[in-house]
């Protein structure tokens, strides 16, 4: 993820519980959220299936966001 940010200092990562699996927040400085989410997603679509190939069946979710977004 740092390799496609302007602002690598900035990403955070951090995996949350849920009842059915986790989430995994992924943090970037709002200049660089659009590189991540990519051209009509594809980038985030690619990381999303990655994780998910990763996590082996089981439930993940990959949520990104402005470093600055409260949740």
């Amino acid at each position: 993820m740092k390799g496609i940010v302007a602002n690598s200092d900035d990403v955070q990562v951090r995996a949350k519980r849920l009842r059915k699996g986790k989430v995994l927040e992924v943090r970037v400085h709002p200049d660089d959220l659009g590189k991540v989410i990519g051209r009509n997603g594809r980038t985030a679509k690619a990381l999303r299936t990655v994780i998910g190939s990763l996590a082996g069946g089981r439930y993940v979710r990959v949520d990104l966001l402005d470093l600055h977004e409260v949740r």
